[in-house]
């Protein structure tokens, strides 16, 4: 073969026209440029995603777990306004409920004199034989009702 080249050919070709058998550098910089872009692009939707949820992580258990299944609700559907609705409840500081009202239970159990569910005792069974005659005795009374 002849390394002539053709008279209507260019005699200066650009950088980025390789020859034959030769790497194309452009190509391999643009596929590296490639990749790189989209998990920086995943990177910040992971980050944004869980926006909400790191908002929330200061506030109470409850408050914060609404959060996170809205956040999971918008990740699985692909409808924002969970993921909309669960960055407004994590901006809201809910007030906190429940410790009052478990003062005020603990107040009326001890006012009512009642023993608290985890204090009670169970009494003890019945004997067998004192089983035996009541049911024996409930047994005649529906035969006489009969």
């Amino acid at each position: 073969m002849s390394e002539q080249l053709h008279p209507t050919a260019p005699h200066h070709l650009p950088f980025f026209i390789t020859g034959p058998n030769a790497l194309d550098g452009l190509t391999v910089f643009t596929g590296l440029l490639l990749v790189a872009a989209i998990f920086s692009v995943g990177i910040l939707y992971w980050k944004l995603h869980s926006l909400p949820e790191r908002m929330a992580h200061k506030s109470q258990k409850l408050q914060f777990e609404i959060v996170a299944v809205l956040g999971l609700i918008s990740l699985f559907t692909h409808m924002h306004i969970f993921w909309i609705a669960g960055l407004l409840l994590a901006l809201i500081d809910l007030p906190d409920f429940g410790t009052p009202l478990r003062g005020i239970a603990g107040s009326v159990e001890k006012i009512a004199g009642a023993v608290p569910e985890s204090h009670v005792t169970v009494a003890p069974a019945a004997p067998a034989t004192d089983r035996a005659k009541s049911s024996s005795a409930q047994n005649e009374e529906v035969q006489g009702h009969a």
